[in-house]
């Protein structure tokens, strides 16, 4: 890959604050990210529900810890030339533990990481039920922590409040704007599909100052806005977390049950990539073009 990682993280804090929304699709593997990057997205998000289920075969229950993410997160990042934003969780501790946190994805060259208001073990906002948080001043002070932390200016904090469910959308954008303050350089209010959720969108976005956030997967309204509204209404960056996990678990079983019940997948060969296919997405011609260039009598000559 040719960008760095500190042009990655000014090219997504340029492209925030433009007139246009910035599309990240969820991922949770670098294959995932090179074939998101090929479809020609400015942004790609992975997701901590699919690393867990990916690396674990487990639901986002607080099971990845920041080794193993973040040590993910430095070959995905590799893999491309577009900005990397990964989720975070609660920043897997205190203040101190937040400030290790932003070290090693830093690290990794990641573009920007959310870190949320939960409680840990934390829970998959997705899962029914309201997720429990932590009091006001101590999540304001963990986004203080995150951005204090950081070396390079450019790495993108997103704070995350998952306090809307619970204690109710006036205290999110509370939340939010103390956020900002405190100096994230974007907010993302989690909230859950309601007949009003397009009006709180652009509510949230209209007090907090800062660019919104906001889960595309959530569902209801906010699924069907096409790509050219969603600036107008108030969202900076989509993200798409179920994207890639629940193509592929849709995709895969189809495909089981095929060979299962067909015996071959004679069949079903028009369905998947070929290999040519495959091959090009994982950039199988740059590397034979690097190894013919530095192979032969040629080169060996100009080496010794």
């Amino acid at each position: 890959m040719n960008v760095s990682a500190s042009e990655k993280r000014k090219r997504l804090r340029r492209q925030l604050h433009s007139d246009r929304v910035v599309r990240a699709p969820g991922i949770y593997d670098g294959y995932g990210a090179r074939l998101v990057e090929q479809a020609g997205f400015d942004a790609v998000y992975m997701t901590g529900n699919g690393v867990s289920a990916a690396l674990l075969g487990c639901p986002d229950v607080g099971l990845v810890d920041l080794t193993m993410i973040s040590d993910h997160a430095r070959r995905v990042a590799r893999c491309v030339d577009i900005a990397l934003i990964c989720d975070a969780d609660t920043g897997y501790g205190n203040v101190v533990n937040v400030a290790r946190t932003v070290a090693e994805f830093e690290a990794a060259g990641v573009a920007a990481i959310h870190i949320e208001d939960q409680v840990s073990p934390k829970r998959c906002a997705q899962m029914a039920g309201a997720r429990t948080v932590l009091d006001f001043d101590e999540s304001v002070a963990k986004i203080a922590a995150a951005v204090a932390a950081r070396i390079d200016p450019d790495f993108l904090v997103i704070a995350r409040t998952d306090s809307a469910e619970s204690l109710g959308l006036d205290e999110a954008i509370r939340r939010a704007c103390a956020f900002s303050t405190a100096g994230a350089d974007a907010v993302f209010l989690e909230i859950k599909a309601n007949p009003d959720i397009l009006a709180q969108v652009r509510l949230a976005r209209d007090r907090v100052g800062v660019p919104l956030v906001v889960n595309m997967d959530t569902g209801g309204a906010l699924r069907t806005l096409h790509a050219d509204g969603l600036k107008a209404a108030g969202i900076d960056l989509a993200i798409y977390p179920a994207l890639a996990r629940g193509v592929f678990g849709q995709a895969m079983t189809e495909a089981l049950t095929h060979l299962r019940d067909a015996g071959n997948i004679a069949g079903y060969v028009d369905r998947m990539f070929s290999p040519a296919q495959y091959n090009a997405a994982l950039g199988l011609a740059e590397i034979e073009q690097w190894e013919t260039r530095f192979s032969g009598p040629a080169v060996s000559g100009k080496l010794r």
